[in-house]
């Protein structure tokens, strides 16, 4: 990831932060979260979004690539 331009390595880890929460909320029957921090959530990811798709169109499709490709643990 370290090789990526900075919007595409938070857009990365924005994404793992969310997957995580997401598995939380659909697998841990304790897991609460407040209406607040949803929306935050929720601008959070709108950011990383705009920022990613600021980035140039050939260091996008080699993260798509690099994602596709790389094994992840």
């Amino acid at each position: 990831m370290k090789k990526f331009p900075k919007e595409i390595e938070d857009f990365g880890n924005a994404f793992v932060t969310a997957q995580i929460k997401r598995h939380s909320a659909d697998y841990d029957p304790e897991y609460r979260i407040l209406r607040s921090e949803v929306l935050a959530d929720i601008d959070s990811a709108g950011e990383a979004i705009r920022a990613f798709k600021k980035c140039s169109i050939k260091s996008r499709r080699a993260f798509a690539a690099w994602v596709t490709l790389t094994n992840r643990k």
